[in-house]
């Protein structure tokens, strides 16, 4: 017997958040091209919004490498 979506969610939710991260984009790309332009739209918001919070200061960034790095290190385990 399948997993129903409450249990699929609490699996989920357990996840390491760079794991939910990735979960959460590829059921994105699953969802109707139709409401593509909208998808659109919402991520480049988003886009704008963590760009203004590196430029205001109120976030700082760290080097890809590095941000890699600790993806690959948080699979590992």
């Amino acid at each position: 017997m399948g997993l129903n979506v409450e249990q699929i969610a609490e699996e989920a939710l357990a996840l390491p958040s760079e794991a939910r991260a990735l979960l959460a984009d590829r059921l994105v790309e699953s969802l109707d091209p139709a409401e593509d332009g909208h998808l659109h739209q919402l991520w480049r918001e988003e886009a704008l919004r963590r760009r203004d919070d590196v430029r205001s200061g109120r976030v700082q960034t760290i080097p890809g490498e590095e941000a890699l790095a600790k993806v690959r290190q948080s699979f590992c385990r």
